[in-house]
């Protein structure tokens, strides 16, 4: 008899799982409470890059005389157009993923999954309607939400979350987020280029405080924000806001990461705003879900740990996905090879997750693409290594398209040669760091990078030039 494998959550993983462990014959029913594609479809990757989309068209067509051509008449953001747009997009990539799970012979539920017992759980509809679903495995997809601060509680008007933000019908006159990780340094861009007066406040000393962000990367970002007038404050928090008619006054005061010198004090400043996005987090789906019904016990904040095969602590119950939390990284396409494991994993395999090698897109402007160790990161484990850098500027098809700002910096093991991480920021990073996955993950070294013919004028030419730089044959960089 067939394995019978429930997943709860169709996310980017959750959907992968279930498609994977189908094609392994196992009989598999998925579990949805929302919508299919999980948060990366609904509320993350998918509409914001759409949001994206339209303010990089927007940013061209206001430069358009420098590519020679008159644009006749004023050129706006029409807000309810691009809301239509993301709402039709995000259907048709709900169609298709339904498509491919019936296509899979995989059963969709819709409704909320509670755990009633090992190897039982029940499905409730929004009519109340209860179904049983019996498992021999079980897989847990559930994601997470924006982390909801008590002191700034989101009320959809002028305290904002990330999800509130994708679904504006005006864009706020003024603004501060609070929080420079990704999806604030992201959305910073997007309102800026659509029209918002941008402040955002940072509690550490420097955008993108990630170990897998090279600090040159966060410098080289901060420059471009300012050219783009968004005001950024570093080293400071906010420590309260207050709502009103007109929008919400915010108090940035001293950060509790402060790296002032002792006895020194901040004047609090206070800052009218339009509105105020909180980008500091996210909190797991964890609660109400019956774990407690199998023994399965979350750590202190609600993350369900999991070992390498990604099996949690109760035998046959798999975690993967943003449920896991931070210390697996979290991001779709993470998410979707934890699937691929799991699934495998769920049906017999002894597959085995590996994070050396993950890379990581930020879609600012400029882009920004990371994988492996950082020149930081290599200096914290003590690894002896050498770094290059090249910038964009000398790239052909960047000059053609206008956008040079960028630098690329490759970082390599002494004396091996051996490619430890990539760092790009600028046009197509995201799309220019898979050359660097691959070379991280095989082990390549710069000489293999440097031997492979780069097609010109392309921007992959970058790690060409990265590569004749560091083996000391540099024709432009």
């Amino acid at each position: 008899m067939a394995e019978q494998i429930a997943i709860i959550g169709a996310g980017p993983g959750g959907y992968a799982a279930a498609l994977r462990a189908s094609s392994l014959g196992a009989k598999v029913t998925l579990v949805e409470r929302e919508g299919v594609g999980g948060t990366c479809l609904n509320w993350g990757c998918i509409p914001s890059k759409i949001m994206k989309t339209t303010a990089d068209l927007l940013l061209k067509f206001n430069e358009a005389q420098k590519y020679g051509i008159n644009v006749q008449g004023p050129v706006a953001l029409d807000m309810v157009a691009l809301m239509a747009r993301k709402q039709a997009l995000i259907q048709t990539q709900q169609q298709g993923i339904l498509s491919l799970l019936k296509k899979g012979r995989v059963t969709v539920l819709m409704g909320r999954a509670k755990i009633k017992a090992m190897g039982l759980l029940t499905v409730t509809d929004d009519s109340g309607t209860r179904t049983e679903i019996a498992f021999d495995r079980l897989i847990l997809a559930t994601g997470t939400i924006p982390l909801n601060v008590p002191a700034f509680a989101f009320n959809g008007r002028t305290i904002l979350s990330s999800n509130d933000l994708l679904s504006l019908k005006q864009i706020p006159p003024s603004i501060i987020i609070v929080g420079g990780g990704v999806i604030g340094c992201e959305f910073a861009f997007i309102l800026a280029a659509l029209g918002s007066a941008v402040t955002v406040v940072e509690a550490m000393d420097r955008l993108l405080p990630l170990d897998s962000v090279d600090t040159a990367c966060s410098k080289l970002l901060l420059r471009e924000m300012k050219k783009r007038k968004i005001k950024v404050i570093l080293d400071r928090s906010v420590t309260t806001c207050e709502p009103h008619d007109r929008g919400v006054s915010v108090m940035v005061g001293a950060s509790p990461f402060s790296n002032l010198k002792t006895g020194a004090t901040v004047t609090p400043v206070k800052i009218e705003v339009s509105a105020m996005a909180v980008c500091i987090g996210r909190t797991p789906l964890s609660k109400d879900l019956g774990l407690e019904a199998i023994g399965l016990k979350t750590d202190g904040q609600g993350w369900i740990p999991v070992n390498d095969a990604m099996e949690t602590t109760i035998k046959g119950v798999y975690a993967i996905g943003d449920i896991t939390g931070p210390a697996n990284i979290m991001l779709a396409h993470v998410a979707t090879h934890e699937a691929m494991v799991a699934a495998e994993n769920a049906t017999g395999g002894t597959r085995t997750m590996s994070y050396n090698a993950v890379p990581n897109a930020i879609f600012t402007m400029p882009e920004i693409g990371t994988v492996g160790l950082s020149e930081e990161g290599c200096q914290k484990k003590g690894i002896d290594a050498q770094c290059f850098t090249v910038n964009f500027r000398a790239i052909g098809k960047a000059q053609v398209m206008g956008e040079i700002a960028g630098e690329a910096k490759i970082v390599l093991e002494r004396p091996s040669g051996r490619v430890l991480g990539l760092h790009l920021i600028g046009p197509h990073a995201t799309d220019l760091i898979a050359e660097g996955a691959l070379a991280v993950k095989k082990g390549l070294t710069i000489s293999d990078l440097a031997e492979t013919i780069h097609a010109h004028p392309t921007l992959a030419e970058i790690v060409s030039e990265l590569a004749l730089k560091a083996t000391g044959k540099a024709l432009h960089g």
